[in-house]
């Protein structure tokens, strides 16, 4: 290829091995040795990758993480319109599924510049396909929030989701992420936690969320991606008033009234903070 034609110039985002090196197709093999310019995420990763499928890297290889992605977005897309070829991969599966990418697409896209794929690795998909849920219909939610209380109101959004949902989480965060779906979205809800895919020690957890927080408090290691069965169709006769008074049914029974109106709003189209409204509205008009 020849960088001075400009009419050869593309962005290629590549899926890369989530674990095993020989994952990798033969058109990525291809792209390492003879695009450009090699944006990566870690250059020490790709030049390892490179060096384990025994290809050399010859165009100018660049770093291209979170922290410099908006910084360097308009040189790669200046190489583009050059004529470059430049080729995109992160650490792990493909680029900007909740990885650096996005940014310089989106900017090739708006200057009409072409953008390609070469399929390879997603997490995504893989934990998906051996999750045992129904895939016809999904849904994939990046990272969960950081935050208990965005995490809560993320996780109430997902309560009468009907879709299968998948999402990352850092092992850090699992247990405590894992817990709060049990109280928001209820212990019974079918889930399964994939850890290390494609790696040596590739491990599929199933079963309710109950069981798998129970699991999960231990302490997790590696990359996980989890994903939850869908919540059954919604009930749309189900009255805010009789949700309340479950709520204060549970709570009259010693649970907290946060918790209780979390888990009285498990299969019904109402946030906790609705309910919590509802029963003190019950409340007030009781006294």
């Amino acid at each position: 290829m020849t960088s001075s034609d400009a009419a050869t110039g593309r962005l290629i985002l590549a899926g890369t091995p989530m674990g095993r090196p020989d994952d990798a197709s033969r058109r990525l093999r291809e792209a390492l040795a003879t695009a450009d310019v090699v944006a990566a995420e870690d250059t020490r990763r790709t030049r390892a990758l490179a060096a384990s499928l025994d290809v050399e890297i010859t165009g100018r290889l660049v770093s291209y993480y979170d922290q410099v992605e908006a910084a360097r977005t308009p040189g790669l897309v200046d190489a583009v319109a050059g004529g470059a070829d430049v080729l995109l991969v992160t650490d792990a599966g493909m680029p900007s599924v909740s990885d650096p990418g996005f940014r310089v697409v989106a900017a090739c896209a708006e200057a009409g510049l072409p953008v390609t794929c070469l399929p390879g690795p997603s997490a995504v998909t893989a934990a998906l396909a051996v999750s045992a849920m129904p895939s016809e219909r999904f849904c994939f939610d990046g990272f969960a929030p950081r935050k208990p209380g965005a995490r809560q109101d993320w996780l109430a959004e997902l309560r009468t989701q009907q879709r299968t949902v998948v999402f990352f989480e850092s092992p850090h965060r699992l247990a405590q992420t894992l817990a709060d779906a049990v109280t928001v979205l209820g212990p019974d809800r079918r889930a399964a936690v994939c850890r290390e895919l494609t790696k040596t020690y590739e491990e599929v957890r199933r079963g309710r969320l109950e069981d798998l927080a129970r699991w999960a408090a231990d302490g997790v290691r590696g990359e996980i991606t989890v994903v939850v069965a869908g919540a059954a169709a919604v009930d749309e006769t189900i009255d805010i008033d009789r949700v309340a008074a479950r709520a204060q049914e549970l709570a009259d029974a010693g649970a907290r009234l946060k918790d209780a109106c979390a888990q009285a709003t498990v299969g019904t189209p109402f946030s906790r903070r609705d309910v919590y409204q509802a029963v003190l509205a019950l409340r007030g008009g009781a006294s």
